[in-house]
């Protein structure tokens, strides 16, 4: 877990990673997604060690973006058809090297842009595929509090869980 220290951008998927992968539809044809409030855990403690987040999805959903605001993500990037183009053009513009960016992802179209970072990751239920190249592979499913499993995992290795959650919430 070493690598997840060096990162400045975490990229993280929404279909499948923050959510089950599940689409609703209400009667009025608006596109409804649940996100596991659990995570948010992860991405405040990201931030508290300096990490920005990146959120990349190939979909575009008011959801999302309302979800991203609430847990004030640095950057949201939706309707995002070809990832792996889009984040070698976003390491270049920001000038990012593979050790300083990880990625949390879940299915094929993650496949190409996970392998850009020095870090990947994803949810137990990723296709096999994904769970192959992941230098992580979390205990519970996408949608279910994965990506706050998979940076907490990495911030006990690291040392810096306990001071984090002391910083963040004032105690262990």
């Amino acid at each position: 877990m070493s690598q997840f220290s060096e990162l400045s951008y975490l990229v993280i998927d929404v279909d499948g990673t923050l959510t089950d992968a599940g689409i609703y539809y209400d009667e009025h044809g608006n596109e409804l997604k649940k996100f596991c409030t659990k995570d948010a855990a992860g991405f405040f403690a990201a931030k508290a060690i300096g990490i920005k987040t990146v959120v990349l999805t190939g979909r575009e959903c008011v959801a999302t973006a309302r979800r991203m605001s609430d847990l004030k993500v640095d950057h949201v990037f939706q309707n995002v058809k070809d990832k792996q183009s889009f984040l070698l053009s976003f390491m270049e513009d920001n000038q990012l090297s593979k050790e300083q960016l990880g990625y949390i992802g879940d299915d094929l179209n993650d496949l190409l842009p996970m392998q850009l970072a020095g870090f990947k990751a994803c949810p137990a239920d990723s296709c096999e595929e994904i769970k192959r190249i992941a230098d992580y592979v979390s205990t519970v499913n996408g949608g279910h509090g994965a990506v706050r499993e998979i940076i907490e995992h990495a911030l006990r290795a690291s040392g810096d869980w306990d001071s984090l959650v002391e910083k963040i919430y004032g105690g262990v």
